[in-house]
C-alpha cells in the first residue's frame, strides 16, 4: 500500500474524529437517552453511521450502540427541562466522560 495513502487516510480519520465526538443525552427524571455527536460547531447531530439521532430507553442499550460502531469513549451529559420550562437560565448540566 503507498504510504501517501495511508497517511492521507489516516488525516482523514484524525479530522472525522475531532470533526465530530459522540454524546448520549440523557433527560432528568426520564428514561430517554439520546445518541448523536457533536460537530465542529456545538451542533447535536446524527453518529456518521447513523441517519438520525436516536433514542434508547436505557442507558445500556445507547452505550451498545456506540460500542457497535466502535466508539471507545462518549460524553454523557444529564439535562433538566425544568429550567427551561420555568424560564429560568440554564443550569450547568452534569458531564462525565465514560469509557465504552
Amino acid at each position: 500500500m503507498d504510504i501517501h495513502f495511508q497517511e492521507s487516510s489516516l488525516i482523514q480519520e484524525t479530522s472525522k474524529i475531532q470533526q465530530f465526538s459522540p454524546k448520549i443525552i440523557g433527560v432528568a427524571d426520564s428514561t430517554q437517552y439520546l445518541v448523536g455527536a457533536i460537530d465542529c460547531k456545538n451542533n447535536f447531530v446524527e453518529l456518521n453511521e447513523e441517519k438520525r439521532i436516536r433514542c434508547f430507553n436505557s442507558l445500556a442499550q445507547a452505550k451498545d450502540l456506540l460500542r457497535s460502531h466502535q466508539y471507545k469513549t462518549v460524553e454523557l451529559e444529564y439535562q433538566s427541562a425544568y429550567d427551561e420550562m420555568c424560564g429560568l437560565p440554564s443550569s450547568d448540566n452534569y458531564k462525565e466522560l465514560i469509557q465504552l
